[in-house]
C-alpha cells in the first residue's frame, strides 16, 4: 500500500488537472520552438557568411570572367587587332582570379552542389583552352565558355542566400538575357550577317526578349529601377529597332549608332545585375537585423521559457510519472506473466480461481486508480471467457471422441461384412455396387478418425513393419470416392516406417479428396513422389479453379498454426492435416499451380523413410494397398 506523503496535498488530484498544469508551460513544445529558432538563427548566420565567401571567391570572379569573354568574342569577330589584344588581357586577368577561387574552393565545392565540381573542372579547362581558341577564334568556341560559366553560376545559386540580394535564379535568367544581347553584338560586329549567322541572331533576340522582361518583374523593387532605366532608355530602343529590322527583312540595316547603343545597354545590364546580386551580397551583414530579425529575440525568450517550463514540469510531473509507472508495471505484469500463465493452465485442462488471479478492486482514487480497476475488470472478463471456452472445447472434444468411438465400431463391423459379401458375390453389377458402398464406408471411417485426431487421440489403425511408399499412396487414393480420377506417377522404391503409415495415409487422403472435390470432374489429379537428399517430397496437383493469394495464405496458416480452433467449422480437413503434420513432424504447404489449380506439397523427413522395400515373407506389416483398407 502506498503511504501518502505531505507533498501529495499540493498536487492536483485528477489526471486532467495534472495535464492542465503541465500544458501551462509545455516544456517539449517550448524546447522544440527554441531549438528551431536557435538553429534557424545559426543557420541564417552561417548561410550569410558562406554566401559572402562563395560570392567573393567564385560568383563575382566567374561573372567578371563571363563578361570579359563576351567582350573578347565581340572583339575577335570585329577583326580589330588592338581591341582584341586588350580584350585578351582583361580575360586573362579575370581567368587568373577564377582559377584562384576554384583552387580555394577545393573539395568543399561538392558540399555546395553535387554538380559543382564537374562544372568547375569544365570552366578550369576552358581557361587553359583560351590560347588554342585565340589562334582560330570562333563564335561557338567563346559561347561554349560562356555557357560553362553560367553552369557554374547556376550551381552556386542554391549556395548563396542574402536578404539584400534578389533571387539567384532570377539573376541567372537576367545573365542569360544579357548573354543573348552580347551574342547579337558579336554576330553584327563586322557589320554583316551571313545566312549561317541569321538563325543564331534571331534565336538570341527571341531568348533575350523572352527572359528579360519577366525576370525584371521578379526582382526586388530597389533593384528593378536600374533595369527599367536601361530598358526604357533610347539606347535599348535603338537596339530593338535593329533587331526588328533584321527579323523582318533578313538583311542587316544601317548600323549607325549600333555599337555605342549595344555597348551601353550591355554595360547597364551588367551593372544592374551586379548591384542586384554580387554587390548586394558583399554588403550584407551576417549579424544585422535582416539576418537575425525576430528569430534572435525568439532565441532569448525561448530559453527563458524553457527554463521556467522545466522547473514547473519537474515539480508537477514527478508525482504523475511515479503513478503512471506503477500502473504500467501492473499492466505489464498482468499482460506478460499472470494472464498468459492462467491461459496456459486453462488450455491444459486445469482450473483457475478468478478471484485469486484478479481480485476485484474498489473504484476509488483519481483517474489513474480507476484505470487500474478497469484493467483488473478486463483481466477478469478475459479469464472468465477463456474458462468458459475451455469448458466448451473440452465438452466438444469429449463428444467428438464418444461419437468417433461408436462410429468406428460400427464401421469396422460394416467393413468386415462388406468384405465378406465382396468375396461371395459373383455378379459384376452387384459387386460394383458393393465396392461403392465399401468406398463410402471407408470415407466414413476416415471422418470418424478425423474426430479422434482433432480431439488429440490417435486412431486405432497402425502398422509395426515398414510399408512401401507405392502402397501408401494407393491406400490414400482408395479412401476417396473418385479414385479413378487420380493418376499416381512412378514413385521411388522406398518404404515408410509402420508407425507413421496410418497418419500419412489419412493426411494424403484428406488432401487428395480436396483436390478432386474442388476441380472439374473431367480433369485428373496428379500424385507424384520424389526422393530428395533429406526426405521424400509428395505433390498433389489439381487443375481446378485455384485459390487467390489471401485464401492460400489463410489455408497455410491453418495448416501451420500451433493451435486448432474446434469452433471453426470451415475447412475441418485442414485442421486434421495440421494435427497429423505436427504429430509426425511433416511439412505441408499449399501453393498455386502453373496450370491454374493448387499444388499441395508434403515433405516426409528422412527418419521416417526406409530405403529397403518390404518383401513377401514379412507378414502382415508388409500388406499391399488392399490390406491397408482392412
Amino acid at each position: 500500500m502506498r503511504i501518502p506523503r505531505a507533498t501529495d496535498r499540493l498536487r492536483p488530484r485528477s489526471v486532467r488537472a495534472k495535464i492542465v498544469a503541465l500544458l501551462m508551460l509545455p516544456v517539449v513544445s517550448l524546447m522544440a520552438l527554441w531549438g528551431f529558432a536557435a538553429v534557424t538563427t545559426a543557420s541564417s548566420i552561417g548561410d550569410a557568411e558562406r554566401g559572402k565567401d562563395v560570392n567573393a571567391e567564385l560568383l563575382a570572379p566567374v561573372g567578371e570572367f563571363v563578361t570579359d569573354v563576351q567582350g573578347e568574342r565581340t572583339a575577335a569577330l570585329r577583326g580589330d587587332p588592338d581591341g582584341y589584344r586588350k580584350a585578351q588581357t582583361a580575360t586573362d586577368r579575370a581567368a587568373a582570379v577564377v582559377l584562384e577561387g576554384i583552387n580555394s574552393a577545393g573539395s568543399d565545392a561538392g558540399l555546395l552542389d553535387a554538380a559543382l565540381p564537374a562544372r568547375l573542372d569544365a570552366l578550369k579547362g576552358d581557361t587553359g583552352a583560351l590560347t588554342a581558341l585565340r589562334t582560330r577564334p570562333t563564335f561557338d568556341g567563346y559561347s561554349a565558355i560562356v555557357r560553362h560559366g553560367f553552369a557554374v553560376t547556376g550551381a552556386l545559386a542554391g549556395a548563396v542566400h542574402s536578404a539584400d540580394a534578389s533571387d539567384a535564379r532570377v539573376l541567372l535568367e537576367l545573365g542569360r538575357a544579357r548573354e543573348a544581347v552580347a551574342q547579337e553584338q558579336a554576330l553584327l560586329a563586322d557589320g554583316q550577317l551571313t545566312r549561317a549567322e541569321y538563325a543564331p541572331f534571331v534565336g538570341a533576340v527571341a531568348n533575350q526578349r523572352e527572359l528579360l522582361e519577366p525576370a525584371v518583374a521578379d526582382l526586388k523593387a530597389e533593384h528593378r529601377a536600374a533595369y527599367r532605366r536601361v530598358l526604357d532608355g533610347d539606347r535599348y530602343a535603338t537596339v530593338r529597332a535593329v533587331e526588328d529590322k533584321v527579323r523582318e527583312t533578313g538583311a542587316v540595316p544601317s548600323l549607325t549608332g549600333w555599337d555605342m547603343a549595344v555597348g551601353q545597354v550591355l554595360g547597364g545590364l551588367a551593372g544592374a545585375e551586379a548591384d542586384a546580386g554580387v554587390a548586394a551580397t558583399a554588403k550584407a551583414n551576417p549579424f544585422g537585423w535582416d539576418t537575425l530579425g525576430a528569430s534572435g529575440v525568439a532565441v532569448v525568450l525561448g530559453l527563458v521559457g524553457v527554463l521556467l517550463s522545466l522547473l514547473v514540469s519537474v515539480l508537477v510531473g514527478r508525482g504523475l510519472i511515479v503513478e503512471l509507472l506503477d500502473l504500467r508495471n501492473s499492466a505489464l505484469e498482468v499482460a506478460g506473466r499472470r494472464l498468459p500463465q492462467a491461459m496456459r493452465r486453462l488450455h491444459a485442462g486445469q482450473g483457475v480461481d478468478i478471484d485469486a488471479e484478479a481480485p476485484m478492486r474498489r473504484l476509488v482514487g483519481d483517474e489513474l486508480a480507476q484505470v487500474g480497476t478497469a484493467l483488473t475488470a478486463v483481466q477478469r472478463a478475459a479469464l472468465k471467457a477463456a474458462s468458459e471456452r475451455a469448458e466448451l472445447l473440452s465438452g466438444i472434444s469429449g463428444v467428438y471422441v464418444s461419437l468417433a468411438r461408436r462410429s468406428q465400431v460400427l464401421l469396422h463391423r460394416q467393413l468386415d461384412l462388406l468384405s465378406a459379401l465382396e468375396h461371395r458375390e459373383q455378379h459384376p453389377a452387384d459387386l460394383h455396387d458393393l465396392y461403392r458402398v465399401d468406398y463410402l464406408a471407408t470415407r466414413m471411417r476416415r471422418h470418424s478418425e478425423s474426430l479422434l485426431i482433432l480431439s488429440g487421440i490417435a486412431p486405432g489403425r497402425g502398422w509395426r513393419d515398414p510399408i512401401a511408399l507405392t502402397d501408401v499412396l494407393r491406400a490414400a487414393v482408395s479412401e476417396i470416392e473418385n479414385a479413378d480420377r487420380v493418376q499416381i506417377w512412378a514413385t521411388p522404391r522406398v518404404s515408410l516406417v509402420g508407425g507413421c503409415v496410418a497418419d500419412v495415409v489419412h493426411l494424403l487422403a484428406e488432401l487428395v479428396e480436396n483436390a478432386t472435390s474442388f476441380s472439374p470432374p473431367s480433369t485428373q489429379v496428379h500424385l507424384r513422389a520424389a526422393h530428395l537428399r533429406d526426405g521424400i517430397l509428395i505433390e498433389i496437383e489439381d487443375s481446378g479453379f485455384g485459390m487467390n493469394a489471401d485464401a492460400l495464405t489463410d489455408a497455410n496458416r491453418k495448416i501451420q498454426s500451433d493451435k486448432v480452433d474446434l469452433l471453426d467449422a470451415k475447412q475441418i480437413g485442414l485442421f486434421v492435416v495440421n494435427r497429423l503434420r505436427e504429430r509426425q513432424g511433416l511439412r505441408v504447404e499449399l501453393r498455386a499451380s502453373e496450370t491454374g489449380g493448387v499444388i499441395a506439397g508434403i515433405f516426409i523427413p528422412e527418419h521416417l523413410v526406409r530405403d529397403d522395400m518390404p518383401t513377401g515373407d514379412q507378414g502382415r506389416g508388409l500388406a499391399p494397398a488392399a490390406g491397408l483398407l482392412g
